[in-house]
Formats: structure tokens, sequence, C-alpha cells
């Protein structure tokens, strides 16, 4: 039995797939529930006007809306900060062009990576050669 202590409250429980104690669970649970009534009753509300009605946390929300128990589909005002430049977003954790430029750089670093390697075989000690020679 894992025995930890809940990361919202800092009681002592036994550890579960979600990671929080079973209170902290209910008190997300219904915490949603405020978010999901108010959102049916004004589909306009943006993410302060939620929080403060609610008194729900924004990073609460943002969580609900990154697990896609919020839809902004139906709450077009709901937006969050891109987490590479503050950009506000509707969806996923970085905008358009972080994702773009991330892609870039990845795709850069893979044209360069083959090179690398061919500068350091020639005097480069490798694992897999020396399993080989064992």
């Amino acid at each position: 039995m894992n025995l930890a202590n809940c990361p919202r409250c800092g009681k002592v429980f036994v550890m579960n797939f979600k990671g929080i104690c079973a209170n902290c669970s209910k008190d997300i649970e219904n915490e949603y529930e405020a978010c999901v009534k108010y959102l049916r009753d004004n589909k306009g509300a943006s993410m302060q006007e939620l929080s403060e009605a609610t008194e729900v946390s924004v990073r609460q929300i943002t969580t609900f809306i990154r697990e896609g128990r919020i839809s902004t589909d139906s709450a077009p005002n709901l937006s969050y900060a891109c987490e590479v430049c503050g950009t506000f977003i509707h969806e996923g954790n970085m905008c358009d062009s972080c994702r773009s430029k991330l892609a870039g750089d990845l795709r850069q670093a893979a044209k360069e990576t083959p090179q690398a390697q061919q500068k350091n075989s020639g005097g480069a000690y490798k694992t897999v050669d020396r399993l080989r020679n064992d």
C-alpha cells in the first residue's frame, strides 16, 4: 500500500491514479460542475468572469480546458496563455507560431545530427563497438 501526501491539501492518502486524495477529487468535481453550470447560462463569459463567479482558480479552469472537460467551442471567450510566449489560445499548450518554430527547430536539429555523427565517427569509441569486441 503506497501512501503519499496530497499535493493539494497536504493530507496523507492511499496513492491512486489521480494523485490526489478523495476529498480534493470531490472538490475538483464540484468546481467543474460549478463552471459548467455557469457556462450554460453565460456562454460569453471570459476566463476572469468565470473564475470570479464560481470561485474556481483560473489555473483549475485552464486544466479543465486542457483535459477537454470544458470546450472552448461553446464558450469562445475562454482563452489562456501559451506556455511559451503568453499569447492567448483556446486549445493545446502552444500557439501556432510557437508550434511551427519548434517544428522547424526539430527539423534543423535532425539535419545536423547525421553530420555530427560523421565527424565523431573517425576516432570516437562507441559503446556498440565495445560490446562487439568482447
